[in-house]
């Protein structure tokens, strides 16, 4: 390519793949509030209906069983259907499966409840990680990456505010039927806007040479699991997600418990909802910062590589700088300040999805747009088994011992065990070696 035309693909007009790009990360804010939300109103349930911290771990290890199941089929579905049809469906059964949590009675009925949005739920990373790598070329990816991304920790921001406001009007069962609600607008919003680059009428030629200067991807086969777990490739995935994502999901279900135990927030205001009224301010901090982690997490890489750093020198520099952040975690059950406390946890978040996008954007570096969403869904299983464990180690830990201490041990050092696993399994990051037309699979 000449330098001239290397010129208008790199200035070219057109910016619609940032609107897919809200799109997605509006999918994954949804997507968020509908799982966190029973986290938040925990102390209201277990009240009301009597659960034990075993209870809630296997309710929670229900969510992540199912959820890691589904990724690793639904990976391979969405390489196969396109995340159009995909997505849509997937939208529409997590709606309705996060409404079902209302008619819940028993830990029984909520188990059931979370087996179905856990299957549901499965396709939204590996179908927006999949949309990112259709739509933005290698040199943005981790920043579209970054992006859709902070939806989870604005879903996160919003279930605080949505839950506990309609959980204090009408009570926790009508929480579950309003957000569960937002999806079915969700959906909508995607039929009408989403569509492959060439095919929609919103993008221009010129944005559409930006979004494919890297060239077409080569003709093939799908990806089949046998082939992926034979490649060192697709293990940097499986083990960054294995050892980061328990750390994501302790937070994500246990924070306002945690916080509750160790801060004594229960202690300030009265009344059924007080205790999440303390805790929510609490929560919109750290998650707040989780939000600047994922997005300067996947602008720091993008930004190194239009530098001219290597893509593997990149995405490196940035896994390690994000696992320093978490670090500090170790020492968050045993410091009395929760102002120190929760700047420290928001530090740690923020590390986590920076850590996160770029591992996410690294599997475009690694395998064509057509084999993306099979790695995300192993990936993913790897971490729900990860959150299962953690989930299990929490509840019975809590329930022995009443200390958090041994599992934020392993919070804080979990990205430094991950990232020297990572550079270890694909220190050069080559690309990974697909079957050719007509070759058999293994």
């Amino acid at each position: 390519m000449s330098t001239a035309s290397a010129n208008l693909i790199q200035h070219a007009g057109g910016r619609y793949r940032w609107a897919i790009c809200a799109l997605l990360f509006f999918v994954i804010t949804i997507n968020y509030v509908d799982r966190q939300v029973i986290g938040v109103l925990k102390p209201i349930i277990e009240d009301d209906l009597g659960w034990s911290e075993v209870d809630y771990g296997n309710i929670v290890t229900a969510f992540q069983a199912s959820y890691g199941i589904g990724l690793l089929v639904v990976g391979r579905l969405l390489d196969k259907i396109g995340t159009r049809k995909g997505m849509a469906i997937a939208i529409g059964l997590w709606s309705l499966a996060a409404c079902f949590h209302a008619a819940a009675r028993t830990v029984l009925g909520f188990i059931l409840a979370r087996i179905a949005l856990g299957i549901a739920e499965s396709a939204a990373y590996p179908g927006s990680v999949k949309s990112v790598a259709e739509w933005f070329p290698r040199r943005e990816r981790a920043l579209g990456v970054g992006i859709l991304n902070a939806g989870a920790n604005v879903g996160v921001l919003l279930t605080p505010v949505v839950g506990i406001m309609v959980a204090g009007l009408w009570g926790w069962r009508a929480a579950f039927l309003v957000t569960g609600a937002m999806g079915f607008v969700l959906l909508a919003a995607w039929l009408w806007l989403f569509r492959q680059p060439r095919d929609h009428p919103k993008v221009t030629p010129q944005e559409l040479a930006y979004i494919e200067q890297d060239g077409e991807d080569p003709a093939g086969k799908p990806l089949t699991w046998s082939e992926a777990i034979r490649q060192r490739q697709a293990w940097y995935f499986i083990a960054g997600k294995f050892f980061t994502d328990p750390v994501w999901y302790l937070f994500l279900f246990w924070l306002p418990d945690f916080l509750a135990r160790t801060q004594g927030m229960e202690l300030f205001p009265t009344g059924e909802s007080g205790i999440l009224a303390t805790i929510g301010p609490a929560l919109i901090v750290v998650y707040l910062l989780a939000d600047i982690g994922s997005i300067a997490g996947g602008w720091f890489s993008s930004h190194l590589i239009k530098r001219g750093w290597s893509v593997n020198a990149a995405r490196k520099t940035t896994l390690f700088t994000a696992a320093l952040c978490a670090l500090p975690l170790v020492s968050v059950a045993s410091i009395d300040n929760v102002t120190v406390v929760v700047l420290l946890i928001g530090l740690g978040t923020a590390g986590h999805q920076a850590f996160s996008s770029n591992i996410f954007a690294m599997i475009s570096d690694l395998y064509p747009r057509r084999a993306v969403a099979t790695i995300a869904g192993m990936g993913g299983l790897a971490g729900s088994i990860g959150g299962i464990l953690i989930a299990q180690a929490t509840g019975w830990t809590l329930e022995l011992t009443g200390s958090y201490v041994p599992i934020v041990i392993y919070a804080g050092l979990g990205y430094l065990i991950a990232f020297t696993i990572i550079h270890l399994l694909i220190p050069r990051m080559e690309p990974a070696r697909l079957r050719t037309p007509g070759e058999p699979a293994i």
